[in-house]
């Protein structure tokens, strides 16, 4: 390993704990700690710690383990029960706004295909983000953190579709209807054999296991990888197999014991060393280098992606009976992107240099400036999402929801 990397850790590390307990203290949750830590040390302010391909390499791990340990700590009949709420909110969620994210980004001179695309960034959800903060506020376990992470998941799968859409569109000029149907196919597939596996492969294993040599920690982690690995083959992203491996390794599944030795090794791994690198790096890829007129245009797109998140989130809990305090709380929970926009984002631009060069498209996909909108869009509205929701979660605790006032109590 090279000296320079573990230096590099080491000021990651320190630079998280000390500002991730600096905004503890001030009842906020760790990740803004943790993103702040990633623009002074990043290449935003300092540039003392630089991306390296080791560095994404431990980062993805962080963001896959977090989500892991999220499915071990969520019950899957909770998510069930509130599934067709998930379903609503994912919908509304993703398509108000898309609709006004291409409106104002067609109003500053983007072409249509640059629209598309920027609209598609704004109506992503960052699953990791969501479950980061909820286990942070200690609200996970709540019928609002079952619904957030329910409509994540779906909003995840939306996500990959209206890509497929418009890639397609950019390549061809045409929506291929065949290529959706394949997709469609591939991911109920996916979810269709992780369940089999999960519910009638595991439990042969894991009932009977016992934690000798680490072969529990072993099966664990096999069964994240494989399921993963399933995910990326169904075109989602690898931390949804995570999540459902967590599902199944859950303490209604394995040895009690088991359960709780492998649920202590997994946090002090994902808080203790990878999820501060991940948070950290994700404050790596913001610019502040836009030109003065593209500043109108970025609180334009920071307006609408809040406002559209938030709203169409929000508006089919309504809808479905629920209190404006649990519908707010739900929108803002859904408001960070994160990961999610920065493979998107960089989807894109990969894709605009390889058409560009064919003759098939004249403009790119994103412009460098676009891109950069994007990325800062993203980074705001994860900070905005913890900061929301803490001053949001008091007046649904004082409604009528007495299991969530119990778990808002205590992480005060």
């Amino acid at each position: 390993m090279e000296p320079r990397l573990i230096i590099n850790i080491v000021l990651i590390l320190l630079a998280a704990w000390v500002l991730g307990d600096l905004f503890q203290r001030f009842r906020m949750p760790r990740i803004l700690g943790e993103l702040l830590a990633g623009l002074v040390l990043g290449p935003p302010l300092l540039g003392w710690v630089q991306p390296r391909e080791a560095m994404t390499v431990l980062a993805d791990l962080g963001i896959f383990f977090l989500m892991f340990y999220t499915g071990m700590e969520m019950d899957p009949h909770e998510l069930l029960e509130h599934f067709w709420v998930a379903v609503a909110v994912a919908v509304g969620g993703f398509l108000v706004p898309f609709g006004l994210g291409f409106i104002v980004a067609r109003f500053f001179g983007a072409t249509v295909l640059q629209s598309l695309f920027m609209a598609m960034g704004l109506s992503v959800t960052a699953l990791a983000i969501g479950a980061r903060v909820l286990q942070d506020m200690e609200i996970h376990h709540s019928k609002v953190g079952h619904i957030i992470i329910g409509a994540a998941i779906v909003d995840d799968i939306l996500a990959l579709l209206s890509f497929a859409v418009l890639t397609g569109l950019a390549q061809t000029g045409q929506v291929n209807p065949y290529r959706i149907l394949i997709l469609l196919a591939e991911v109920a597939a996916f979810f269709g054999g992780t369940i089999l596996l999960g519910h009638f492969v595991l439990p042969r294993f894991t009932r009977r296991l016992k934690d000798v040599e680490a072969k529990g920690f072993t099966l664990a982690l096999s069964a994240a990888l494989i399921m993963g690995f399933l995910a990326e083959l169904a075109g989602l992203h690898l931390i949804i197999g995570a999540f459902l491996a967590g599902q199944f390794v859950r303490k209604e599944v394995v040895d009690p014991e088991l359960y709780h030795r492998l649920h202590d090794r997994f946090f002090n791994i994902i808080f203790g060393f990878l999820g501060p690198i991940f948070f950290v790096s994700l404050s790596f890829h913001v610019h502040l280098n836009l030109p003065a007129g593209d500043w109108w245009f970025l609180a334009a797109i920071i307006g609408v992606a809040v406002l559209g998140k938030v709203a169409g989130c929000a508006l089919p809990v309504v809808v479905m009976r629920r209190s404006w305090q649990e519908a707010s709380v739900i929108g803002m929970g859904m408001n960070g992107r994160g990961a999610v926009e920065l493979i998107v984002a960089n989807a894109a631009l990969a894709m605009s240099s390889g058409l560009m060069r064919s003759g098939m498209i004249t403009e790119p996909l994103l412009t460098e400036s676009q891109f950069t909108i994007l990325i800062l869009m993203a980074f705001i509205t994860t900070l905005l999402t913890p900061i929301s929701l803490r001053a949001l979660v008091p007046p649904l605790c004082t409604s009528s929801d007495k299991d969530f006032c119990e778990l808002w109590r205590r992480s005060r």
